[in-house]
């Protein structure tokens, strides 16, 4: 393997293949990398006891028979809440179209939703919860739709902000496909703000990504909510 792809701590990167071509691994090429989390017994057992501390100061009765597990059962909820840094080895493969070549070899776009996804906000470590769309137009190379979930789940499953989720699908879409285009739209209900501060109660905040061929056409971008309107969609802004 080329130097490039060498890294000199922990175990090698999955570098993601399209076709036959190597995608060298990049900060932003994050989708690409398999990196399982080690937390030991004994920093496990402390954060245990650090849990146990802070529940109890908040006014929770621990130690009881209801409670006594209450810690462990946070820290593994958590854990795996946030799986999304690990990467996801799965997420390595695209399929060649029957597309060879030429700038206007261009298939229909291609939709998938609602994509459910949960994630916990950086800023307060509480959930926000929605639906992704994700569209494309495909050049010489498609995912399958099962992938399209798991790249939502990969970045969803962090501490992250909406923004920053859209942003990062769309960017990883680009660099796996090399597509004409890119649409991802996202609306989430941020539990942050109805259980803390202004609590809007059942609001949700939307946000869209255009990339290449969408970002040039309005009518295009018109299609892909009207079919993402068909899967229901609430409306867009």
């Amino acid at each position: 393997m080329n130097e490039q792809f060498t890294q000199i701590h922990g175990p090698p990167p999955v570098v993601g293949m399209v076709g036959e071509r190597l995608v060298p691994l990049t900060d932003e090429a994050e989708w690409a990398a398999v990196s399982p989390r080690q937390i030991g017994p004994e920093e496990w057992q402390r954060f245990e006891g650090y849990m146990s501390e802070i529940f109890g100061a908040l006014g929770l009765a621990v130690g009881t028979e209801a409670t006594v597990d209450t810690p462990r059962r946070f820290l593994r909820a958590l854990f795996d809440a946030t799986s999304g840094y690990e990467g996801d080895e799965k997420l390595v493969t695209a399929f060649e179209t029957e597309c060879h070549g030429g700038s206007d070899c261009r298939i229909s776009q291609i939709v998938e939703g609602p994509i459910p996804f949960f994630a916990l906000c950086e800023h307060h470590a509480l959930p926000f919860f929605g639906r992704a769309y994700i569209g494309y137009i495909a050049h010489e190379h498609i995912l399958g739709l099962s992938k399209l979930t798991r790249l939502v789940r990969l970045f969803a499953r962090r501490f992250s902000v909406q923004e920053r989720i859209g942003r990062q699908l769309a960017e990883s879409l680009q660099q796996i496909l090399l597509p004409h285009g890119v649409a991802v739209h996202l609306e989430a209900v941020h539990l942050c703000t109805q259980m803390r501060g202004v609590r809007e109660i059942e609001s949700s905040t939307r946000t869209t990504h255009w990339r290449g061929t969408y970002d040039e056409d309005p009518q295009l971008r018109g299609e892909f909510f009207t079919l993402c309107g068909q899967r229901g969609l609430a409306g867009h802004g």
